[in-house]
């Protein structure tokens, strides 16, 4: 792979049956400290989900490593050229699921998950009026920026997903339900919960919303806003075209911003959209309570 950029991103995941996995994810990190890359990977016995930054001989050398092995010899790789590491710290963990969830159900995503549609395909279902879209993500992802007509999910961990299911779409069972996430992996288990509670015609778009922005043919159109993502950079563009527009809002005046911050409270630190105006005004605290609380402390030391 040719790189304009020294560094490069990597985000992946593959449900596959890993059988000691716990000792996998030794073996994993005392590679990837060698290595030194930087990055967040999770290993349990369905499989790995990891993104993690390094230079482009760290990446490439990562990359051939996961490919050698038997169970990941077919590996996904989205790629991403950076000028410096998007994380500060390395963690390699197991874990008892790649994304919680702790369905009473087993789902096996090779077995039960829906139809996978490519970008373009994805592109022309958006366009049809007798469509659910549902954003597969979290309410704070969601209104940073996501598809246009998709359904605001109220939630605020993946887990609660099947409740917020039962309780929204219950008329919405004999239509075509859509899906997408970040990279793919959340809506190979949301495809199959929503399966398993009775919807029919369900599809997720492949490769997620970091595929689609890459696409050559859709440029990421009728994706409004930025796509977030949990790395320092915070926020991705994934609409190419003119089309691009902002839709995320100030916490405090709701003025158009993609700029995420944590409160300045570090009893708080609630991440918050904020517009360049209110960063100033309000000092980075995503309240009054929590200026006047921070200052009191201050004084108390």
């Amino acid at each position: 792979m040719e790189s304009n950029q020294p560094y490069r991103i990597l985000l992946y995941y593959k449900y596959v049956t890993i059988a000691d996995y716990e000792a996998f994810a030794a073996e994993h990190l005392a590679y990837c400290k060698e290595l030194g890359v930087l990055g967040r990977i999770l290993i349990a016995e369905e499989g790995i989900n990891g993104t993690l930054s390094g230079t482009v001989e760290q990446t490439d050398a990562y990359i051939a490593y996961m490919r050698s092995h038997p169970l990941f010899s077919d590996m996904v790789f989205k790629v991403d050229e950076t000028d410096q590491h998007a994380f500060k710290k390395l963690f390699v963990r197991p874990k008892k699921e790649l994304v919680t969830l702790r369905y009473p159900t087993p789902l096996d995503p090779n077995v039960t998950s829906g139809k996978r549609l490519s970008p373009e395909e994805f592109y022309e279902q958006l366009q049809r009026d007798d469509v659910v879209i549902i954003d597969g993500r979290n309410d704070y992802e969601y209104d940073l920026g996501h598809f246009r007509g998709a359904i605001r999910p109220t939630v605020e961990s993946f887990r609660e997903f099947p409740e917020w299911i039962r309780n929204n779409l219950k008329d919405a069972k004999d239509k075509t339900i859509l899906t997408y996430c970040t990279g793919g992996i959340r809506c190979e288990k949301l495809t199959g919960v929503l399966m398993n509670e009775g919807f029919n015609d369900v599809a997720q778009l492949d490769g997620g919303i970091a595929t689609y922005g890459k696409d050559p043919v859709v440029q990421g159109r009728l994706f409004d806003g930025k796509m977030y993502v949990f790395d320092e950079r915070i926020s991705v563009r994934i609409n190419q075209t003119e089309e691009n527009i902002t839709v995320g809002k100030c916490h405090h005046c709701d003025s158009p911003t993609d700029h995420y911050i944590n409160c300045a409270d570090d009893l708080c630190h609630h991440q918050h959209l904020v517009c360049e105006n209110c960063l100033e005004t309000h000092e980075g605290y995503c309240s009054d309570d929590c200026k006047t609380n921070d200052s009191l402390r201050q004084q108390a030391l």
